[in-house]
């Protein structure tokens, strides 16, 4: 069974850094051809944060761009979101995601609080 977990979520001040970890069980490191991060802050839509292709190439957010990494450890199954310069509009529940073209599956973890404080 794929699954998705996420952690390293928690309060900190405006200014500060966090660590976000998405570790994958099964097999969807060999599969899943990108994977992302999503945000979803209260009273908001989910957007995407931060995605990393197979290849390693990245793309992000352009309110996160300079602030955000996101890499993959596929020896480890595990990608990782490094989140600097953190602002309280960064404040919102983050997912992992998972996609597989060719078996047009979607992957999603249950998500990770992240609370900034000014």
């Amino acid at each position: 069974q794929v699954q998705l977990v996420e952690s390293g979520g928690e309060s900190v001040q405006s200014g500060g850094s966090l660590r976000l970890s998405c570790a994958a069980s099964g097999s969807i490191f060999s599969i899943a051809d990108v994977m992302r991060w999503y945000r979803q802050a209260p009273g908001k839509q989910r957007e995407l944060v931060a995605a990393i292709v197979r290849d390693g190439t990245t793309n992000y957010a352009g309110s996160v761009k300079g602030r955000f990494t996101t890499s993959r450890d596929n020896a480890k199954n595990t990608m990782v979101l490094q989140m600097n310069s953190l602002k309280p509009e960064d404040t919102a529940v983050y997912y992992c995601n998972a996609q597989s073209f060719l078996l047009k599956a979607d992957y999603w973890g249950q998500g990770t609080q992240v609370t900034v404080s000014s």
